[in-house]
């Protein structure tokens, strides 16, 4: 009863371990679940640049600023479109030479620099060529050079409702609308020549007077008069139309970014503020210490000891699944002819760097074999199929039992069964 027991126990133990052990090494599912945390993270980071991608450009008006083909509120192509119904060529220039030469031509230079490209020298020789320029919303440089004495003075608190000046445009305009912004004349300012209208508290929301240069100077403190979205309030198109309708041609000069002096231009350090190169440091060493931190492996690489012996049968056997399951028949007949040559050469006395021509040679010699036959079987032949692989491999193994018949007939007798099988 005891051995039945006993034959049954280990009957039981030879089917576990036949069984495979389970997989301990993380799948996609784990790795996924490991670090949704992070993915995550990413995702919001993705979800909110796509939301404001979006969003910036709906918010964000198409064109440039008072562009005279922008139909948007903040461009000027009503404007642009009326003055061409009046016979007006209206031309766009983008860059500085082109105002330059619709100035030589007699034209009227509308002026808008919005983002601050021209320096005095470049605003300079603009005036030194152009007949009259109208400039809408000017900056430092262009009221140092063309107006000097008159200086920026704040937004104006109503409406201006009336011109008291003589300039006609102003005088025909009557009123401008809200959003005015004011320009100041000083004593120096006056007496050159320089006069303000539309007069809110100490300033005026248009000035027109004479530059050093001798060009006629009309400077509108905002672009309210021009702008699609605020033309048709008040006097706005009336002052907008006489400014840029006295010629039978204008020049929409908005400058661009090759209108810049790159020698002038600030550096990149000089744009930074000072708080980002110490915030720069700082991101780069808690990345490193997050990398040295993450990267450090503690305790073994799984979470349970290997074996130290593993048996060559399940290593074996766990390799010819692998390649059972690859298809790979080529590769597992050469495991086969590895052996088969390293067990010929051993028998045939051959020294271990042998070559395999060497092996062959002396192979086919012992067993009387074609010598183009044995290289075929230890070389060159490949497996169509698992039936040529199985094939093959009963040829190695037959040539391996020639070769000791052979070399010891009486060995290779008692090293066969009667079944005719070696152990």
């Amino acid at each position: 009863m005891s051995a039945a027991r006993e034959a049954e126990t280990a009957s039981t133990a030879r089917t576990r371990s036949d069984r495979p052990a389970p997989a301990i090494t993380p799948g996609v599912r784990r790795t996924l679940r490991r670090g949704r945390t992070w993915i995550v993270i990413a995702l919001a980071l993705l979800a909110g640049a796509l939301v404001l991608v979006v969003v910036q450009g709906a918010v964000r008006a198409p064109g440039s600023p008072l562009a005279a083909d922008n139909p948007a509120p903040g461009g000027a192509q009503a404007l642009a479109r009326v003055l061409a119904d009046r016979g007006v060529e209206v031309g766009q220039v983008r860059s500085l030479d082109g105002a330059l030469d619709a100035a030589r031509g007699g034209a009227t230079i509308l002026l808008h620099d919005d983002l601050g490209v021209l320096d005095r020298e470049r605003v300079r020789e603009l005036a030194s060529v152009a007949d009259r320029i109208v400039v809408a919303r000017p900056d430092f440089a262009a009221l140092e050079v063309l107006a000097p004495g008159v200086r920026l003075a704040g937004a104006a608190g109503d409406a201006p409702a009336d011109a008291a000046c003589a300039l006609p445009a102003a005088d025909r305009a009557g009123a401008l609308s809200d959003g005015q912004r004011l320009l100041a004349i000083d004593d120096d300012a006056e007496a050159s020549g320089f006069a303000g209208c539309f007069p809110s508290g100490d300033g005026f929301a248009v000035v027109a007077g004479t530059s050093p240069d001798g060009a006629e100077v009309v400077l509108v403190g905002a672009t309210t008069p021009f702008a699609n979205e605020t033309i048709d309030e008040a006097g706005n198109a009336a002052l907008a139309i006489g400014l840029l309708g006295e010629r039978d041609a204008v020049a929409w000069y908005l400058p661009g970014p090759g209108d810049a002096d790159a020698a002038d231009a600030p550096s990149l350090a000089e744009l930074t503020p000072g708080w980002v190169s110490p915030v720069l440091v700082l991101l780069v060493v808690v990345t490193v210490a997050a990398g040295i931190w993450r990267g450090r492996r503690f305790g073994p690489l799984v979470v349970e000891d290997l074996p130290v012996h593993v048996p060559a049968s399940e290593t074996g056997e766990g390799r010819a699944r692998l390649y059972a399951r690859g298809s790979a028949r080529l590769r597992s007949l050469d495991q086969l002819r590895i052996g088969s040559i390293r067990r010929l050469a051993a028998a045939l006395r051959l020294p271990r760097s042998a070559e395999v021509d060497a092996v062959v040679a002396a192979a086919a010699s012992t067993t009387g074999r074609p010598a183009a036959s044995v290289r075929a079987l230890l070389v060159d032949a490949e497996p169509q199929g698992d039936r040529d692989l199985v094939r093959l491999a009963r040829d190695l193994d037959g040539l391996e039992r020639a070769v000791h018949a052979a070399i010891s007939p009486d060995q290779a007798l008692e090293a066969t069964d009667p079944t005719g099988r070696r152990p």
